[in-house]
């Protein structure tokens, strides 16, 4: 008997209408493109169509899809030991969490490992409550967090309003967001030190005393690729340490290479209390994420239990393939090539695209994790979509997307943004055929122009 029997591209989608329940979609509005094969950068339909995968999947086949030495690695892990519970100490796990501990800022040197990064979340806002006593968490507007109950309330855009009323004592504030700023300022030094007065002021009258933490994408991912203006971090830190409250850096897309650093934050030199991670840990082989918890917060729970845990919390696979996943950053460079990619290619090129195109707004970003901003008319910064558009609202962005894939490229769509989020081992090559492609796609948003 074939205990894992292939099945055909047909039979494969036969199935998948059939059986399967997809994320954020209406089940019934829906086709999924079935997927034969993958390749580091690139992936094949059930037509025999390649496409230059820009990204990334959800934002997190940082290695590339399929990458050999990843996939022999778990399979070694496999027959060495594929399950043991949580309350014992295994390789892979201590493995893991000392190299990611030796890879975060300051004294974050204990992991809480969990199955994703919406459930990193959730107990990251869970030992900050515990840790200082409080309930409230400020978070911010244009964030996404994760599925879960908590991680969704966190969450700032719409993908929240469908789970509400959720978790009690969730409070939003603005970020720093420069092109559109909430804050009408001039120039990224004044957005900076008029979102920060705003987070004083949302702080003061929440009362700081009730404030356990503030969460925060280190840089917005789906909703914006929103680089934090130079002293952002830094005025998030100070806040937290003069009132007493957790800082929490969720890096679950920005960390392990996608913004060339480690992690977003030593880009900024600052050290958070709690760092969330996930799927870039390991490029999503296999499910894995968790919290880096300060020296502090660690002590917390020296002698109190953590009141929290999960069955497959530390899975000795999973913990293999982000230690191996860790090594071959190491071994190839990975960090500094995605930074590479960012500064020489994707940047330059990106900046040139939008000379060329009255559709692009503005382009933004760092390493393999940008965005191509698309409005109407460049001078009232009109977006080429409405806010949260859906259907033919939304078709100028679905245009483009098509126009992408009809040419072999797979983009990655996020209200009226092209985001530019290719895996970190793509090669220079690779990258500037994805862009020749997305500057041909943007003579569809042009036609849409003022």
């Amino acid at each position: 008997m074939e205990l894992l029997p292939r099945l055909d591209a047909a039979e494969v989608r036969r199935l998948d209408r059939a059986h399967v329940m997809h994320s954020w979609s209406a089940q019934d509005l829906i086709d999924p493109p079935g997927v034969v094969a993958a390749r580091g950068s690139r992936f094949t339909d059930h037509t025999g169509r390649e496409y230059l995968d820009f990204s990334s999947q959800l934002v997190n086949v940082n290695l590339g899809h399929q990458h050999p030495d990843l996939v022999v690695a778990i399979t070694e892990a496999a027959g060495r030991m594929t399950k043991m519970a949580p309350s014992f100490a295994v390789e892979t796990r201590s493995q893991a969490a000392a190299m990611i501990a030796d890879r975060a800022p300051g004294d974050l040197d204990a992991v809480f490992f969990t199955n994703g990064g919406a459930d990193a979340n959730e107990h990251a806002i869970r030992m900050a409550r515990l840790h200082t006593g409080r309930h409230k968490v400020l978070a911010a507007y244009r964030s996404y967090h994760g599925g879960t109950a908590g991680a969704m309330a966190l969450t700032g855009e719409p993908r929240r309003w469908g789970s509400e009323p959720s978790l009690p004592g969730i409070v939003h504030h603005w970020g720093p967001y420069p092109y559109r700023s909430p804050f009408h300022s001039d120039s990224p030094e004044q957005e900076c030190e008029r979102a920060l007065a705003h987070l004083r002021e949302v702080i003061e009258v929440e009362g700081p005393q009730h404030v356990a933490a503030i969460v925060l994408e280190t840089v917005v991912g789906t909703n914006g690729v929103l680089v934090p203006p130079d002293g952002y971090l830094a005025g998030v830190r100070t806040l937290c340490d003069e009132h007493g409250i957790v800082m929490i850096a969720d890096e679950v897309m920005a960390g392990f290479g996608r913004v060339g650093e480690w992690f977003a934050v030593d880009r900024w030199g600052i050290t958070p209390d709690l760092i969330t991670f996930a799927k870039g840990v390991n490029s999503g082989y296999v499910p894995l994420g968790g919290v880096v918890v300060s020296a502090a917060i660690r002590e917390t729970f020296g002698r109190r239990p953590y009141p929290g845990g999960l069955t497959y919390q530390g899975h000795p696979l999973a913990c293999a393939s982000a230690v191996a996943s860790m090594r071959i950053f190491e071994r190839d460079g990975v960090v500094e090539h995605a930074r590479a990619l960012g500064e020489d290619v994707i940047g330059p090129d990106l900046r040139e695209i939008a000379q060329r195109h009255p559709s692009v707004g503005e382009v933004r970003g760092l390493g393999v994790m940008w965005a191509v901003e698309l409005v109407r008319d460049r001078e009232t910064r009109e977006p080429l979509v409405p806010f949260n558009a859906s259907g033919d609202a939304a078709s100028p962005m679905s245009e483009v997307a098509a126009a992408c894939k009809a040419a072999g490229l797979w983009p990655m769509i996020a209200g009226n943004r092209v985001h530019v989020v290719p895996p970190c081992t793509t090669t220079a090559d690779e990258v500037r055929e994805g862009l020749a492609i997305l500057d041909e796609a943007l003579a569809v948003a042009d036609a849409r122009t003022a």
